[in-house]
């Protein structure tokens, strides 16, 4: 099975590839309509001199025009390449730090589940509990996020672009960095039972859980709030999902449990020198001039008649 990037390097090539051949079958038209021409004007010399000059003129301004398309086309490639190389290389440092990050956390015996695919590393009931409809933190609870924030202090620091009080140089960081950490908190689908109600207090429970850890993990470890990304901005933030996302199906005592947890989100920033926005410039610019190809082919050939 194809991951996400290999998919985009496929059709990236595909389509490519697709636009190479068109340009070229374009090419060989061209040379045939010559050849037709020439052979059904052969009947007067002058007739025959005169369409072959406008016939070869044509070939030559197609000839130059599809050579602009095809260096464009290929700076097109060369570009969504580099895009898609930075973007592999942000997912593999991703793919580093969770593995860094819950190797150190296993081995203090703290139970966490990693899923790479989006990023995030899942605090499991057994690591941080809350109880039902409640956002403070047990002893047990505070003293798994004061480990949990140690190690992420002692990991992060390799991935975050700079430390506050350098801001000047957190723009000149080589390579993907930490855009965000995302603490996010989670609640199960229990409450209140108005549902208006229970859906308002959920939201707030649920930003009030990742408000607390955030609290006390930069409580034992405040260097995590000077770390930067890009921007110079704080990479730590936090936010309340409400029920909205279950990792438990079911409405029993252990789904809930499971439900009321929170997860850390890490966000890469790829380090892309190339805006897509140009590459698609330059795509619309590239698809009009094979449509201005195929207009200055079918006048220069019905004034060559």
């Amino acid at each position: 099975m194809l991951s996400t990037t290999e998919e985009q390097v496929e059709e990236s090539e595909n389509y490519f590839i697709s636009m190479t051949d068109m340009m070229v079958g374009m090419l060989f038209i061209f040379i045939i309509m010559l050849m037709v021409f020439a052979l059904n004007y052969r009947k007067g010399d002058d007739d025959s001199k005169r369409i072959k000059d406008c016939l070869t003129e044509l070939l030559t301004k197609n000839a130059a025009l599809s050579a602009d398309i095809n260096d464009k086309v290929n700076k097109i490639q060369g570009d969504v390449r580099n895009q898609i190389e930075a973007l592999e290389l942000a997912a593999d440092q991703r793919r580093r730090l969770l593995t860094d990050i819950s190797k150190r956390l296993i081995a203090q015996g703290l139970a966490v589940q990693v899923d790479e695919r989006n990023g995030v590393l899942r605090l499991t009931e057994d690591a941080v509990r809350f109880a039902p409809n409640r956002s403070d933190l047990d002893a047990r609870a505070r003293d798994a996020l004061t480990r949990i924030g140690r190690v992420l202090t002692d990991v992060v620091v390799e991935y975050a672009a700079c430390k506050q009080g350098r801001t000047d140089a957190c723009g000149k960081f080589q390579g993907a960095s930490l855009e965000t950490i995302f603490i996010e908190g989670h609640t199960d689908t229990t409450g209140v039972p108005d549902l208006a109600e229970r859906d308002r207090r959920n939201w707030l429970l649920s930003t009030e859980r990742a408000t607390a850890t955030y609290r006390e993990m930069t409580a034992g470890s405040p260097d995590l709030r000077d770390f930067r990304n890009r921007r110079g901005e704080q990479i730590v933030s936090v936010s309340g999902y409400s029920s909205t996302r279950p990792i438990a199906s079911g409405e029993d005592r252990e789904a809930w449990e499971k439900n009321r947890r929170i997860d850390l989100r890490f966000v890469m920033d790829a380090d892309t020198t190339i805006n897509l926005r140009d590459i698609i410039a330059l795509n619309d610019e590239v698809k009009a001039q094979i449509s201005r190809l195929a207009a200055i082919s079918q006048d220069s050939i019905a004034a060559c008649k």
